[in-house]
């Protein structure tokens, strides 16, 4: 429901101070979740600044519309952050953007609500679909998926060095019985596992995995990162939060092909000619102690940010 959650943004001192916010810009959060970004990006803007905000979740659009539904320099456009194109397209901002924030990954109210599957700390149905009310449930999905392409995913996406095992588990446990819920997942899972470390469930990669593949996350990032250069103005800022090695290692890499020259070799001694697009600005930037001790969901958090280069450069 509207409003039952409560959200905390990371990084959210960092990010505005990385979109350099002006009373006349137009902003795009690109991750909705429950506003927090959103608000204080809006509260930097004059009467002539515009924000878009995105959402795919329908919760997270229902809440967009009671906060800022009449708020004129707001405006609310439901779908995944991986459609930036159409976005700019549809609302007029393209090639406008002063500043645009990705928050990538699952909101605190989808981890939350046990109805949404995205969490095992208690029972619900396993659906961990983002926008849930179209597409597979990951209990849909995980009743065909053959043994391998299981296991290729929790590889691939979570990391976890025991996937074939705990493929091979699942597959085994749903011929004695479907699994449809949170709480049978991460018992199979844990059998297959083994013991896990203090700090962390046996199925939390498996989970990872499995909510990523559900819901497109990295093919919907790559996307957002080939299409937001074309949606910045010239000097408008890129900020993405990102939570998981998979993801960062993306933003680094798209920053880095855009901003530097391919490295010269043997074959190829001289560069080609390159004209960047982007100019990284600072370091990677973590969350500080303080905000840790506020909101222990943000150790893994980080943040990087680019800006559009003119035509010129």
């Amino acid at each position: 429901m509207v409003g039952e959650t409560t959200h905390v943004p990371v990084l959210l001192g960092p990010a505005l101070d990385a979109l350099r916010i002006s009373p006349d810009g137009v902003l795009v959060d690109g991750t909705y979740g429950r506003g927090g970004h959103s608000s204080a990006m809006l509260e930097q803007l004059g009467p002539d600044g515009r924000l878009v905000v995105i959402d795919q979740d329908p919760e997270a659009i229902a809440d967009a519309r009671a906060r800022f539904g009449g708020e004129s320099r707001v405006t609310i456009w439901p779908g995944n952050f991986g459609q930036l194109e159409q976005m700019g397209q549809e609302t007029g901002v393209a090639g406008r953007v002063t500043g645009l924030l990705l928050d990538i990954g699952v909101s605190s109210p989808q981890l939350d609500d046990p109805a949404r599957g995205f969490s095992f700390r208690e029972d619900g149905p396993l659906d961990m679909r983002m926008n849930n009310q179209g597409g597979q449930t990951a209990a849909e999905w995980l009743a065909e998926v053959e043994e391998s392409t299981l296991a290729g995913v929790i590889k691939e996406y979570g990391e976890e060095r025991h996937a074939r095992r705990i493929a091979k588990q699942i597959v085994m446990a749903r011929s004695e019985q479907p699994i449809e819920t949170t709480a049978r997942l991460a018992a199979v899972v844990a059998r297959a596992a083994g013991p896990s470390p203090p700090d962390r469930h046996s199925a939390t990669r498996t989970f990872q995995a499995i909510r990523i593949h559900i819901n497109d996350e990295l093919g919907a990032l790559d996307r957002a990162l080939d299409q937001a250069v074309d949606l910045l103005a010239a000097g408008g800022r890129l900020a993405v939060i990102s939570f998981h090695s998979l993801e960062d290692r993306r933003v680094k890499q798209v920053f880095r092909r855009l901003s530097s020259p391919p490295p010269a070799s043997r074959r190829a001694p001289m560069a080609p000619d390159f004209k960047p697009r982007l100019r990284l600005v600072g370091r990677m930037i973590k969350p500080d102690k303080a905000e840790l001790e506020r909101n222990p969901r943000a150790r893994s958090a980080c943040l990087r940010v680019a800006e559009r280069l003119g035509e010129a450069a």
